[in-house]
């Protein structure tokens, strides 16, 4: 039988799949906890709240994005949570941000942390590039650091 975080670093491979790169939405109805908590998929200072909540931001990305996929690089478990580092590759085939499409490929980094509880995500914390995103399409210019 297998630990409880292994099980966690399954689950957590299992999800990012499914929902992103097979676009299941079944998955976020079977492991997304109607309570669930997530921090930092959206838009600064926005919570989402329970499985319909993401479902809105998903749709919204999907809607916008072909040829999403995600890959994890690496996963890091302690007690009920992993973390995975990842990239996600797509399409802007949709209008996102109030950008028509620019078929650009976009390539953005991040990090997920998620807790489980009895195989489901009961709360999210993502740190992700979304100045990079923004910026390979259009919608913001490139800033200059040094």
């Amino acid at each position: 039988m297998a630990n409880a975080s292994t099980t966690n670093s399954t689950l957590i491979r299992k999800w990012f799949d499914e929902v992103w790169n097979q676009g299941r939405e079944a998955t976020i109805d079977q492991m997304c906890h109607q309570d669930a908590v997530g921090i930092g998929q959206a838009q600064h200072g926005v919570e989402i709240h329970g499985p319909e909540h993401f479902k809105q931001l998903w749709r919204t990305v999907r809607s916008a994005f072909s040829n999403i996929h995600i890959d994890i690089h690496d996963t890091i478990e302690q007690g009920d949570k992993v973390v995975a580092r990842w990239t996600m590759t797509m399409i802007h085939t949709g209008t996102f941000v109030g950008v028509t499409p620019t078929n650009k490929h976009v390539n953005v980094h991040g990090i997920s942390i998620q807790q489980f509880v009895d195989g489901q995500i009961v709360a999210g914390w993502d740190n992700w590039d979304q100045l990079a995103l923004l910026v390979q399409i259009g919608a913001v210019p490139e800033p200059k650091l040094v």
